[in-house]
């Protein structure tokens, strides 16, 4: 099954860009980042701060069933444009992967679908790697798959 999330990363490289073309109005799609309560729903994890606004900042915080705190979020939010882009630094907590810049851009292709380019860049190559390790785009595709799903019937 093709993934509907592209993850491009060109060898050498130290950062990656992610697109998603996702059968929403552009309003909906960009509410996806702003709302907590749709925030925590298609990530999975609990918004403990979502300051919307250039200069602003945010922290999730996901938790095991059990209630163990399992990973936390944080950033600050360098330039928040409503429905066109959002400029955010993201650190995961206690995690060996440093703070890495995302540039969110927000794009109309029609009345009911849009675009989503994230350009990420990490401080080396060598640490980008070792994210795209991981499941990483297995995982990108699960959430904005969620997103795709929970935002939609808010049409």
């Amino acid at each position: 099954m093709k993934l509907k999330t592209n993850v491009d990363a060109d060898t050498g490289k130290q950062d990656l860009v992610i697109t998603r073309e996702f059968e929403l109005p552009l309003e909906l799609l960009f509410k996806a980042y702003e709302d907590p309560e749709i925030v925590e729903q298609w990530m999975g994890t609990k918004v403990l701060k979502l300051e919307n606004k250039n200069h602003g900042s945010y922290q999730f915080e996901t938790t095991a069933p059990k209630g163990d705190m399992v990973l936390k979020m944080n950033g600050v939010i360098h330039e928040f444009s409503p429905n066109k882009r959002i400029t955010r630094t993201f650190e995961m907590e206690n995690a060996q992967f440093g703070v890495q810049l995302e540039f969110l851009e927000f794009e109309k292709l029609t009345d009911d679908t849009s675009k989503l380019t994230m350009h990420v860049i990490y401080k080396s190559g060598a640490q980008r790697d070792q994210v795209l390790q991981l499941p990483f785009t297995q995982g990108i595709n699960m959430a904005h798959n969620r997103l795709q799903d929970i935002v939609s019937k808010l049409k």
